[in-house]
C-alpha cells in the first residue's frame, strides 16, 4: 500500500500535467511568436540604452558610423539629455522588456508594462520634441525609426489587452 506522501506526489503530478496540457491548449501559437520577437526588438533597446547610458565608446563608435556623426558628438548628444528624459527613456526600454516578458509568462500584467512602455515613449517623444536635436537623431531614418517604436510599442499593448479579454494572460 503506497504512502500518503507518495499518494499525494503523484497526485501533484498528474494535476502539474493536467496544468500544463491546459496551458498549452488555452495559449495560441502567435502568443509564443508575438513573444519572443518582442522580447528580441525590445532587447535591442535595452542594448541600446544601457550601452548609450554606459558611454561606451566602441558603441558609439559602430552606431555613430551607421548615422553619419562622430562618437565623440553622438555621445555628447546623449549624455546632454535632462535626467527627467532619460527617466522616461528608462521607463519606455524597461517596461516593454518586462512586457516581453510578462507576455511570455502569460501575466496580464504585460497590460500595464507596455502601458508604461507608451508613457515612457511618449515622454521621450516630448523631449525630443521641445529640444533642437541634430540632422542625425532627427532626420529621415530617426523619424522613421520613431515611427516604427510607436507603432510596435502601441500593438504590443493593443494585442496583451486583447489576450487579456480572450483569458489567455491571467
Amino acid at each position: 500500500m503506497p504512502s500518503a506522501v507518495a499518494y499525494n506526489m503523484g497526485r501533484a503530478l498528474v494535476e502539474d500535467r493536467s496544468m500544463v496540457e491546459q496551458i498549452k491548449r488555452n495559449t495560441p501559437w502567435h502568443l509564443w511568436v508575438v513573444g519572443i520577437v518582442s522580447l528580441a526588438w525590445n532587447a535591442f533597446g535595452a542594448n541600446d540604452y544601457v550601452q548609450t547610458q554606459a558611454g561606451n565608446l566602441d558603441y558609439f563608435r559602430q552606431m555613430s558610423a551607421s548615422i553619419g556623426t562622430t562618437p565623440e558628438i553622438a555621445l555628447a548628444y546623449f549624455a546632454g539629455f535632462p535626467a527627467w528624459a532619460v527617466f522616461f527613456w528608462a521607463l519606455g526600454v524597461w517596461g516593454a522588456v518586462a512586457g516581453s516578458v510578462l507576455l511570455l509568462l502569460r501575466k496580464r500584467w504585460a497590460i500595464h508594462a507596455f502601458a508604461i512602455a507608451l508613457v515612457g515613449l511618449a515622454g521621450t517623444t516630448f523631449y525630443q520634441v521641445i529640444t533642437e536635436a541634430p540632422d542625425w537623431a532627427s532626420g529621415g531614418f530617426a523619424r522613421i525609426m520613431a515611427i516604427v517604436i510607436w507603432s510596435v510599442t502601441t500593438f504590443l499593448l493593443v494585442y496583451a489587452i486583447s489576450m487579456r479579454r480572450k483569458g489567455v494572460l491571467v
